[in-house]
């Protein structure tokens, strides 16, 4: 595991102005040691993530961060800035500015270890530490727990933060009574019965129990944590914090949550089983109200415990954030969230396309197309016939095909509602398949759920129902409502709609689907697995997601992953065939890309593309227009939705097949070499004209640096 932070990622004199250029600054140092492989698209991600929730905190600090697929591991870049940036602090401008990436997938180990920086943000000795460093170096190692940071000087609030360390800081006389609970006595009036009993009878603590979360899970999670953990200290309160962040997390014992007084929410995405605080007094804010004022959610909670206040039942509808919006950016516009919606079913519809696909084609390459008529293996299997294996693949691969479209429908409508709209969406994509809707019917009939149980949520109900709404109410009425729609309103136009389209695909021949093909090349070459990517391999995957696709749709799936397998061949023949055009860390890059475009993995091609874009994206977008092309014009099909050269033995025409990815590969490396050899004479040619000292050999020194760049 790399080290999260080195000298190379610090920069203690940051001149930038304003958070974006400091953002900007220390990416580029994330950049330049191989940890981001596009500039502007992490960028972008960081901007997003600012734009739901401010990132600065108390005491000078700033912590821009993001999950993004530019990054390849969890990163650390820390800045220093006399001049102070604003990060939407409250208490005024950040010096101290944390930039944190960490992958889309990041592994547990690694963001455990920035939960452990972000709690140390709240140590109010660790952040004069790295005030007064004096060398990258030593920064890096305070960052990494290296080197041990002073304990801060009696009062100064080492552990607290914000409204905390205002009021901890009075001293017993000065400090204000918590709202709810009655005013200290003074000292020289204390009761001696009172004295007496608490000595001979221990009154137990108050118990307090934290859930923390936040869209990204990585910084404000856990600073929230122990700020609220140091702020019970403070109180003496028993209490025991639950972090939902992106390492997971680990559910409190229910014997816990049961002994608890009270709860505190802390949150900016839906906490996890809610239902498992039901009906204890609930204190429910934003995480960064967990961080700058922690002392007062305690004392809120213990107020609203002495008033006898229970908190309401979970009842998992109204309130609720769907899961695919839970890590957007506030505000996003309807086509976002409708992408977002349509994608999260999707996703949850491939592994049976790809489970069903891969069993079917296998059965066909055992047993032949005549596999598909063949009798049940439950009536008869001969175990030691291969044509009843071959059956017994089909019939298993036709079973996973069954649940397509209404797994299809039903994620639809969870992403748009969550768990009630599992039921209707799933009723709604099983109607589409018995009307023939296919594909289709099932996108229509997820988003028809989705809106129906969203506009059940907004009815306020009496508290007595809420119980039953999520298991009884929602379930019932919104089925009975998609069910109405799909079967006597608008299935029948759509299964007709649906009906069209196949035969339009299966009627595609000649320039039309080369056509076809030509521009779904370029969609899967053109933001390397991005969105455009997506939607064309979402299109293809929709095509083959019933269990007798047409033949259109199978040419589809084969044109789809050829281009999409063209980008990384086309960079590793490039770096292997002109290694001097590419940088030393290109060429190691280039040696992964065969594997990973073999395997149908476009993003093998990111690096390349985000070093430069200009050439390597055009370049890309020719040779996989010319791979689509060619797989529509030879006629090539493909049933499994994935898989790459690992499939070639089920593809239709499979040695044309693999001529046309050649083709396309060739082509692309040609365009990069070209493009990138003009870039070099053009450098060559501008170094020359500048002139320069000469150096040995009848060269000018500036001529052969670029020889050496070279």
């Amino acid at each position: 595991m790399s080290e999260l932070i080195t000298a190379d990622l610090v920069d203690l004199d940051l001149s930038a102005d304003t958070k974006e250029a400091a953002a900007r600054s220390l990416a580029e140092r994330m950049v330049a040691v191989g940890r981001v492989t596009d500039l502007d698209g992490f960028l972008a991600d960081v901007a997003a993530r600012e734009e739901q929730m401010p990132t600065g905190l108390d005491g000078g600090i700033g912590i821009p961060h993001c999950r993004s697929a530019h990054v390849t591991e969890p990163t650390l870049a820390f800045g220093r800035s006399a001049a102070r940036i604003d990060f939407g602090a409250a208490d005024g401008p950040a010096d101290l500015i944390f930039l944190i990436a960490a992958p889309a997938g990041a592994d547990s180990d690694h963001l455990t270890i920035l939960s452990s920086l972000a709690r140390q943000l709240m140590n109010a000795g660790f952040t004069d530490a790295l005030r007064s460093a004096d060398r990258p170096e030593r920064a890096a190692a305070l960052i990494r727990g290296e080197e041990q940071s002073a304990p801060a000087a009696e009062g100064t609030g080492a552990e607290q933060t914000g409204a905390e360390r205002t009021g901890a800081e009075r001293s017993g006389a000065e400090q204000p009574a918590a709202a709810g609970e009655p005013a200290a006595a003074e000292p020289a009036t204390a009761q001696p019965a009172a004295a007496e009993a608490t000595a001979s009878e221990p009154v137990a603590p108050f118990r307090i129990v934290a859930v923390t979360s936040c869209p990204t899970g990585i910084a404000h999670t856990y600073m929230a944590a122990e700020a609220l953990e140091n702020a019970g200290r403070e109180a003496g309160v028993e209490l025991v914090v639950e972090t939902q962040g992106s390492a997971g997390f680990d559910k409190l014992p229910a014997a816990t949550i049961a002994a608890a007084d009270a709860v505190v929410f802390a949150h900016d995405v839906e906490v996890r089983d809610k239902a498992r605080f039901a009906g204890k007094p609930t204190v429910d804010v934003g995480v960064k109200a967990g961080i700058n004022r922690p002392a007062e959610l305690i004392a809120e909670a213990r107020a609203k415990a002495a008033r006898g206040e229970a908190g309401a039942p979970a009842d998992g509808a109204a309130g609720r954030s769907a899961p695919m919006d839970e890590d957007g950016p506030a505000g996003d516009g309807f086509g976002t969230r409708l992408r977002k919606w349509l994608m999260t079913g999707v996703s949850y519809m491939v592994p049976f396309v790809a489970a069903g696909g891969l069993l079917i084609a296998l059965a066909f390459a055992i047993g032949g197309y005549e596999i598909a008529s063949a009798k049940s293996v439950a009536d008869h299997f001969v175990w030691a016939e291969t044509s009843s294996w071959a059956a017994l693949l089909f019939q298993i691969g036709s079973a996973a095909f069954t649940f397509l479209v209404p797994v299809l429908a039903g994620y639809i409508a969870y992403g748009m509602a969550d768990r009630p709209g599992l039921v209707p969406g799933f009723v709604g994509g099983y109607i589409a398949t018995t009307i023939k809707a296919g594909f289709l019917g099932g996108l229509v009939a997820g988003l028809i759920a989705g809106a129906v149980v969203m506009g059940i949520q907004r009815f306020k109900v009496p508290a007595a129902l809420r119980g039953i709404m999520p298991v009884v109410v929602i379930p019932l009425i919104s089925s009975a409502i998609v069910g109405v729609l799909m079967f006597v309103v608008i299935g029948k136009p759509i299964a007709s709609a649906q009906e069209a389209m196949t035969d339009w695909l299966n009627g595609l021949s000649g320039a039309n689907a080369i056509g076809l093909g030509v521009l779904l090349g370029l969609m899967m070459c053109f933001d390397l697995g991005g969105p455009v990517n997506k939607v064309a391999y979402a299109f293809a995957t929709g095509g083959i997601a019933v269990s007798d696709p047409s033949t259109g749709s199978l040419k589809i799936m084969a044109t789809v992953m050829a281009a999409g397998m063209v980008p990384p061949l086309a960079l590793a023949l490039a770096t292997t065939v002109r290694g001097r055009l590419f940088t030393k860390t290109e060429r190691e890059n280039g040696k992964a890309a065969w594997v990973l475009g073999a395997s149908f993995i476009t993003e093998g091609a990111i690096p390349f593309a985000a070093a430069d874009p200009l050439r390597v994206i055009p370049s890309s977008m020719v040779g996989g227009a010319v791979t689509g092309a060619l797989s529509m014009a030879f006629d090539c099909t493909l049933r499994a939705p994935h898989g790459g050269i690992f499939v070639v033995p089920l593809i239709g025409e499979p040695f044309l097949y693999l001529l046309a990815i050649v083709a396309g590969t060739v082509v692309s490396a040609g365009l990069v070499v070209f493009l990138k050899g003009l870039r070099k004479a053009t450098e060559a040619e501008a170094t020359g004209q500048a002139g320069g000292k000469a150096a040995p050999g009848g060269t000018t020194e500036d001529e052969s640096k670029v020889a050496v760049a070279a």
